[in-house]
């Protein structure tokens, strides 16, 4: 991210809104109809840039966050499977520099010291389809696609035809059932001779070797894929009792006796220089390699220190790919247009000369804001240097002087929507329109904020939907959507709908009508409450009608609930005041309560079999024998709610070599006072 011109919480949520947005489609383009519309490199550094952008802003993550998602849900063609652990997908680095802060991070989250560097077994990311393949007393009986990393599409049959998969495992002792996981490649002889054949019968040919091996291991047909040839790696294991090794290293050796294919390409690193060799090696070799690659896997050797770091939201805290570089290309800016945000943030859009790059055709870059264009100089028509990754995408690098260039561009004072003044606050980059409830792009997105992914979730009432009934007049706030049966009659004469479709439309409201706390709270769209702060305020709170209760006193100027609202871990003063904002505004209210009434919200659920489910812990001092992190982690994930200060709803202090002021006051309030040994006697571990 440009230090330069550092992003403000505003801009933030905006970006994080359109990110999310835009990288769900290509994931359905990509893991659901295998014809990507961008390529590995764009879509990385579009995962990226939202990565960079929730670090920064740990309060902004919502609930449909890409870090959130793993692929997307299944094609309801192929019957479902269950992953019995979920398949991960990994974060992404792009420099030494940032090889070195994964393994700072690691360090830090297992209490190792400095010297202690983990070794790293380093593998080449094949760029093809991860699948999973389940094995019982040696027998091959299942295989899967990643799916949305719960739930994948069975391929048990296509999956048995790939060139050298085994029916058996070879051995002896083998486990009673375990999960093999790997990934399904064409090679680029096999994919060039494929293209051959389908042009030579008049087929569209694929774009590239990943495309044409999802596409033939994904086929209803179990022939056509046997037709086509396939190839595969394994380099996991998913479920298994029993582990048959100590180390990444030793595991391949295991699965490659067991009559697997693994790569010969992989190495173990003792250190980052070590790690840079694997690298430029991998990366010098890439063109003459079989298949294709697009960077290098990083995994932590030892397979207890791999359980110990678990995951983070969709990826391993023990994994990431060290991505190759990105590639650049030249075009012309033709017009920069201002598109408006649910949050009223005015974001500027390059429109390009289409531009093929890699292979992928480009035509739009986001230009975030007011100064960046400024400090590039952008101007329309300059001709300039794209980007496929990096911190936007694509990513205007940098201005190609000319003798003739057209004249600065002036940033919009008025919104292009409703034409209400803009106002950039002091401090922040962002202009934003003053309109808000009057805008229409405001509106619009409020009401696609609510039903998407992270929120009520609704289908078949997706963002087109929205907008033509906005435009209608049918749907105004979001309350109308649960009363919209009463517009059933010119619903279902629409254009392209009918009675089966507004059938399964009034199913699906229905059936949204009852959320959880954490969506529910999500979907009301206050600034800076993103998932992360969603499921914060859900844990903490519990119910709908605590939460609301705290927020309102707040908001009518009780300090005991503001001050108990920031000792949540990981709630600030910026949450704060967005949230007393939302319940001061008597219309934001009145929306709120009649959304209320058409809803049914669950209560947060806490892990039941926890000792410390639904108790409030915080932690203080230094502990010994796990970092506070992985201490946090473990809580969290007992149903524990961390809080970051002491009060009288404090359950258990954990106080660790040198405790402070909070220690102290526990003691003065009488607060159940643990030892790390005692934490982790009550907690099993």
């Amino acid at each position: 991210m440009d230090e330069t011109t550092p992003l403000t919480e505003m801009e933030a949520a905006a970006e994080l809104e359109r990110l999310a947005k835009e990288i769900h489609a290509h994931d359905v383009a990509y893991y659901q109809n295998d014809a990507p519309s961008i390529s590995d490199g764009e879509y990385d550094a579009l995962r990226k840039r939202n990565d960079e952008i929730e670090a920064r802003f740990p309060h902004l993550v919502r609930d449909d966050s890409p870090a959130k998602r793993v692929g997307v849900k299944p094609s309801k063609t192929f019957s479902q499977v269950r992953h019995a652990t979920p398949m991960l997908s990994l974060s992404n680095v792009f420099s030494e520099d940032e090889v070195g802060e994964f393994l700072v991070r690691t360090q830090r989250f297992l209490g190792l010291r400095e010297s202690e560097m983990p070794e790293i077994f380093c593998e080449p990311k094949i760029d093809g389809l991860s699948f999973s393949a389940t094995f019982e007393r040696g027998r091959y009986v299942q295989g899967a696609t990643r799916g949305d990393g719960e739930v994948g599409e069975d391929i048990t049959a296509n999956l048995a035809t790939v060139v050298g998969f085994p029916a058996m495992m070879q051995g002896e002792n083998l486990p009673l059932r375990i999960e093999i996981r790997g990934e399904v490649y064409m090679d680029k002889r096999d994919f060039e001779a494929l293209n051959a054949q389908r042009e030579a019968q008049g087929e569209a040919v694929f774009a590239n070797p990943r495309n044409a091996a999802a596409g033939s291991l994904r086929q209803l047909d179990a022939t056509v894929t046997a037709r086509r040839t396939l190839r595969y790696f394994v380099y996991a294991v998913g479920e298994s009792r029993e582990t048959p090794a100590r180390t990444q290293a030793e595991l391949l050796d295991w699965l490659a006796s067991a009559g697997f294919v693994t790569n010969p390409e992989s190495c173990v690193a003792i250190d980052i220089a070590q790690i840079e060799v694997a690298y430029r090696r991998l990366r010098d070799r890439r063109a003459q390699l079989p298949y294709d690659i697009d960077g290098m896997v990083l995994k932590i050797n030892r397979l207890d220190w791999q359980e110990r770091l678990g995951k983070v939201q969709r990826s391993p805290r023990w994994a990431t790919a060290y991505k190759f570089p990105a590639e650049q290309a030249q075009t012309i800016i033709e017009a920069i247009d201002i598109q408006v945000g649910r949050t009223g943030a005015l974001t500027p859009v390059a429109r390009l000369q289409p531009v093929t790059v890699g292979g992928v055709v480009v035509s739009n870059a986001t230009l975030h804001n007011e100064d960046e264009i400024a400090r590039k100089d952008i101007r329309v028509g300059d001709t300039v240097i794209i980007q496929r990754a990096g911190d936007v995408i694509p990513q205007v690098v940098k201005v190609i002087e000319t003798s003739e260039r057209g004249a600065p561009y002036l940033f919009p004072r008025t919104c292009p929507i409703c034409h209400s003044p803009a106002h950039r606050e002091e401090g922040e980059a962002v202009w934003r329109c003053t309109g808000g409830l009057i805008c229409a792009a405001q509106q619009m997105e409020r009401l696609r904020h609510f039903v998407s992914r992270g929120a009520f979730d609704i289908e078949g009432l997706g963002a087109k939907q929205i907008e033509a009934f906005w435009k209608d007049g049918l749907i105004q706030e979001p309350q109308d959507i649960f009363t919209l049966r009463q517009h059933e009659e010119q619903i279902k004469n629409r254009e392209g709908w009918g009675e089966k479709s507004a059938s399964n439309l009034w199913e699906a409201i229905e059936k949204s009508r009852r959320i959880s706390l954490q969506r529910f709270i999500y979907a009301l769209g206050i600034r800076h409450v993103g998932e992360g702060n969603a499921g914060l305020l859900a844990r903490h709170y519990g119910t709908l009608d605590q939460w609301r209760g705290a927020m309102e006193a707040m908001a009518d100027g009780d300090e005991a609930a503001r001050e108990t609202l920031l000792g949540i871990d990981g709630i600030g003063d910026t949450v704060a005041e967005a949230l007393r904002e939302f319940f001061a505004e008597p219309r934001q209210r009145d929306t709120f309560e009649k959304i209320c009434a058409q809803v049914e919200v669950a209560a947060a659920q806490a892990a039941s079999a926890s000792p410390v489910s639904g108790k409030t812990v915080v932690f203080t001092g230094t502990l010994t024998s796990l970092s506070r992190d992985e201490a946090k982690a473990q809580a969290t994930a007992l149903g524990a709610k961390v809080a970051g200060s002491v009060s009288a709803r404090t359950d258990y202090v954990v106080a660790g070599v040198e405790a402070g002021s909070k220690l102290k006051k526990a003691q003065e309030l009488g607060i159940s006072i643990l030892s790390e040994d005692e934490w982790k006697t009550l907690i099993g571990k």
